[in-house]
């Protein structure tokens, strides 16, 4: 009997996964830190706070879900304390452990405190396998800790269906209102973008929510926006997929990534994508070929989109989803994985 324990935060991500290798399982069980109210899996609530309390309340817990769960493959999502309390829990038995890595935990946690720093390696060089959703980073995770195995490569995928509607003078912006977005700058470039009056009837629409939602509404107002920028809010899978069709361009330029699920699904959707200059973006983009890479964020980085051969950028974008971001494509990626591990 296969029987897979998960250990990950209580997101959007963890389910996404979860639904992506459940069929592999006769059981699975999901440790968090909050039960979903959407999402019906077995599930065990414990604190992953970063607290010394929890070095024994959450180790502890951890401890007893192994001894009666047995699972036959332990896998922790994120490099932090998930990671950090579920390995420390896993010490005396043989369990293999599997450990993915999310982007912030390997690209900004190292950075923050040497105390983090030591318990990112710490988690790397205990899990005996590792995977990350892009090259770059499994190239930074290298460079922090010597590892077991090599990094398995793949990320969660998308089933992204494009909508059967035409394309409009649309730029589309949908990543959360937190300033590591930097959604602010991309409304600034939309004002760049609208001082050509051939350009009257263009509209930026902002999706998502965040801490910074009211403070983008204030600013498109001063820049003199109020009818060219809409705030759609938070929005479900099915109107997200109908704004990526109808938008001919989709901006996301964060201050660090890894592999974006929603640049992935604008490529899908036939957005033409302009990007943070992030090697993971790199990964995905040829800056003029089939989106736009931008190097200065005071440009009009914007109109650098309607210069590509759109027919051609498109083209490209589906062939490469098609390839590797379908949940096809990479579900057989962390199966095969799982296979190799219990052959073992």
């Amino acid at each position: 009997m296969r029987k897979l324990l998960l250990i990950s935060s209580n997101t959007i991500h963890t389910y996404k996964y979860l639904q992506l290798v459940e069929d592999y399982f006769d059981e699975v069980l999901l440790i968090t830190n909050e039960k979903s109210t959407i999402y019906d899996y077995p599930t065990v609530e414990l604190s992953f706070n970063l607290k010394i309390k929890n070095v024994f309340s959450t180790v502890r817990g951890i401890k007893n879900q192994i001894t009666s769960f047995q699972p036959s493959i332990i896998h922790i999502h994120q490099a932090n304390s998930y990671a950090f309390f579920a390995l420390l829990a896993s010490r005396k038995n043989s369990i293999p452990i599997v450990l993915t890595a999310w982007g912030s935990d390997v690209l900004l946690l190292p950075k923050s405190n040497v105390l983090l720093k030591k318990i990112v390696q710490y988690n790397l060089r205990n899990a005996d396998f590792l995977t990350s959703d892009s090259t770059y980073m499994a190239q930074e995770m290298e460079k922090l800790a010597t590892l077991k195995n090599k990094i398995l490569v793949a990320n969660f995928g998308i089933d992204a269906t494009p909508a059967n509607c035409p394309k409009e003078n649309i730029v589309y912006s949908n990543r959360l209102h937190k300033k590591l977005y930097r959604v602010d700058k991309i409304i600034e470039a939309f004002a760049r973008f609208k001082q050509n009056k051939e350009r009257k009837d263009w509209r930026l629409v902002v999706a998502a929510t965040g801490t910074e939602t009211e403070n983008l509404k204030d600013k498109a107002n001063k820049l003199g926006l109020t009818d060219d920028v809409e705030f759609v809010g938070w929005i479900q899978k099915e109107d997200n997929e109908q704004w990526y069709s109808k938008a001919k361009i989709w901006v996301s330029i964060p201050e660090s990534d890894a592999t974006s699920i929603s640049l992935l699904e604008a490529m899908a959707c036939g957005s033409i994508p302009v990007v943070s200059d992030l090697p993971s973006n790199r990964e995905w983009i040829e800056s003029g070929i089939n989106g736009i890479v931008v190097e200065d964020l005071d440009s009009d980085f914007i109109s650098e989109a309607l210069t590509l051969n759109q027919s051609n950028a498109i083209e490209i974008n589906k062939k490469r989803i098609e390839q590797d971001g379908t949940k096809d494509s990479n579900r057989a990626k962390f199966l095969q994985l799982y296979q190799s591990i219990l052959k073992k």
